[in-house]
């Protein structure tokens, strides 16, 4: 007996086990501490329980314009939703003019819409409180680049002659001020001060720039909640619905139970109809699932009730990718071929035919994640995943573990390959 296929087999059976066991239990060494998949795990709004609603932006705007509205809008509902204290909102555009809101733990759906929808108030405020224009006087706002400093990204504001006027006399008094605290100017966007920026000077003709050490997103954020400010667009509820925990709680114990029965299922079958090699497989199917479940963490990927399906899915596929390798290599046996040549012309046989149908799974994933919305990117994430994952685990571990498993004379016979 070969040593080394002995502490390689032992290696992948510990591995299998390990991440299975930390998976379901988790671990913790000292101040090392991994969580069970189950505590760490991203639930969505259909397994958690919450509010979602989609939004839709009443406006005859088209093309660029109507995108540059429908991004402003979702800068200001994104802000808007971390005001409520929720922990992993989504908030995603759906289609040209709607904006679907999946406010998880959200128990409230009425104030929840109301908070979102309502139109923003942005205010340029003086150190003493009072309003010097708002956002209806406010034409643009957009990310340029000093050159005098490097091209540092700074915020460009310009202002219709309403606010023009307004902004200027509000400078030259300010300009004036020796403190630099009364030299502020606040952006205020739904009472929360955006930016502070501090006077220099007299603005007479209606532009201004905020400089300061800004990044390019953070440019590009400020930019775009001004904008928002100064161009609401009316929000019509599309649709509306609240989950109650118990109903999340309840799909999840009932999806989670029937998966592992159909795992079982699969495993039974596989056992009695192809032996040592769907022993192998099963085990296989079991790396395959921990190994989706840990990247859907590390990514932090949300799973949802079609996420689950997609799971389930691919474990089916994986199953399948299994079934044309084995019957390759029973095929083989029964030509008279040795295990070991058998095992390799098996896995080089059936892998053109493994990949052709794992890559237009992928490309069908591809499309639902582009152009789907909500649970349906759900499903194409853990899809893609499981695929990746199922075809490592069937061309890779699966065809290691064999040749493990040939290499001892005690699992030579060819009767425990099915054959």
């Amino acid at each position: 007996m070969n040593i080394k296929n002995v502490v390689a087999l032992l290696l992948i059976l510990a591995i299998i086990a390990a991440s299975a066991i930390i998976g379901i239990y988790g671990f913790e060494a000292g101040n090392f501490k991994i969580g069970s998949i189950q505590d760490t795990m991203k639930l969505g709004l259909d397994l958690k329980g919450g509010v979602f609603v989609v939004l839709e932006a009443e406006t005859n705007a088209s093309g660029d314009e109507l995108d540059k509205i429908m991004s402003q809008t979702k800068e200001v509902i994104e802000r808007r939703v971390n005001s409520l204290g929720l922990t992993e909102p989504n908030i995603v555009r759906e289609g040209e003019k709607r904006i679907r809101i999946e406010l998880p733990g959200a128990k409230n759906a009425t104030e929840a819409i109301e908070v979102i929808g309502k139109t923003a108030q942005l205010q340029f405020i003086k150190p003493t409180g009072e309003v010097v224009l708002t956002g209806e006087q406010v034409k643009n706002a957009e990310v340029v680049f000093e050159q005098k400093r490097s091209n540092i990204p700074s915020v460009s504001l310009e202002f219709n002659s309403e606010g023009a006027k307004a902004f200027q006399e509000a400078t030259k008094e300010l300009a004036a001020e020796t403190n630099a605290q009364d030299k502020i100017i606040a952006i205020v966007l739904d009472n929360v001060p955006i930016s502070t920026p501090v006077v220099q000077n007299e603005i007479p003709n209606g532009r201004a720039v905020i400089t300061g050490n800004f990044t390019l997103d953070e440019a590009s954020q400020l930019a775009a909640l001004i904008r928002g400010g100064a161009l609401p667009v009316n929000l019509a509820e599309v649709q509306t619905s609240a989950i109650g925990p118990t109903l999340g709680i309840d799909s999840l114990n009932k999806s989670v139970s029937a998966g592992a029965i159909g795992i079982l299922l699969v495993f039974i079958f596989m056992i009695a109809y192809y032996r040592l090699p769907g022993f192998i497989a099963a085990l296989a199917l079991i790396l395959y699932t921990t190994i989706v479940l840990w990247v859907m963490v590390a990514f932090n990927a949300t799973l949802t009730l079609p996420g689950i399906a997609g799971l389930i899915l691919t474990i089916g596929m994986a199953v399948d990718a299994n079934v044309i390798i084995f019957e390759r290599i029973k095929e083989e046996i029964r030509n008279g071929k040795s295990l070991r040549a058998s095992v390799d012309s098996g896995f080089s046989r059936a892998l053109t035919t493994i990949l052709d149908s794992n890559i237009t799974t992928v490309i069908a994933a591809i499309v639902l994640f582009q152009f789907g919305s909500g649970p349906i990117k759900g499903f194409a994430v853990t899809l893609m995943i499981g695929i990746f994952a199922s075809m490592f685990t069937a061309v890779v571990v699966t065809k290691l573990l064999l040749k493990i498993f040939i290499s001892f004379s005690a699992f030579k016979n060819t009767k425990l390959y099915g054959a």
